[in-house]
């Protein structure tokens, strides 16, 4: 995906009640209990239905680099998804999300002036329907541009304008964001 939708996928993560499945055969009979048979899992992988069966036989241990990166990818799209809905839900209602991020910030204004745009580095707290919005866009299927122009306005939103009384105007250009996190109490 992107910086964005990533990190969020990895906030949501860490609410997981269990840990994601290691190993190559597990991941592959987890796959094949949630998708209810082997041809699927074949079909979704793109390898043949015989290479499914030996995964979960144990036959074969390790994949190929490029399949283990898309079964791990899979199996952490599916797993807990209870979990997953519900902490989406609670940080799009009450809780809202933690964002750690290093991005330019700068307002419009004349060059050379102390408007310009510079390096910031800021941890804040985005009020729920800033999240509800982000996680509404993610599973719509936003790029990671559009993820960062919804935080870029929630970020000017809260941090820079204050909820609307302070100055008007903000350009954001996202360098990394190191993480995001929810806040479940």
């Amino acid at each position: 995906m992107g910086i964005l939708g990533d990190s969020l996928d990895t906030a949501i993560e860490k609410a997981f009640t269990r840990p994601i499945p290691k190993s190559a055969p597990a991941q592959m009979r987890y796959l094949v209990k949630q998708e209810k048979g082997t041809r699927a899992v074949a079909e979704l992988l793109g390898v043949s239905q015989r290479t499914v069966e030996r995964y979960i036989k144990g036959q074969i241990l390790r994949p190929r680099p490029e399949l283990a990166q898309r079964l791990a990818g899979e199996v952490r799209q599916r797993w807990q998804p209870r979990v997953r809905e519900r902490a989406k839900k609670q940080a799009a209602t009450t809780g809202g999300i933690i964002i750690d991020t290093r991005a330019r910030f700068g307002f419009t204004a004349a060059p050379g002036t102390t408007d310009d745009a510079r390096l910031r580095r800021l941890t804040l707290a985005l009020p729920p329907q800033h999240a509800a919005r982000l996680f509404d866009a993610q599973q719509a299927g936003a790029t990671d541009q559009q993820l960062q122009r919804i935080t870029a306005e929630a970020l000017g939103e809260v941090y820079f304008r204050d909820s609307g009384r302070r100055a008007q105007g903000l350009d954001v250009e996202f360098t990394d964001i190191d993480y995001l996190e929810f806040d479940l109490e």
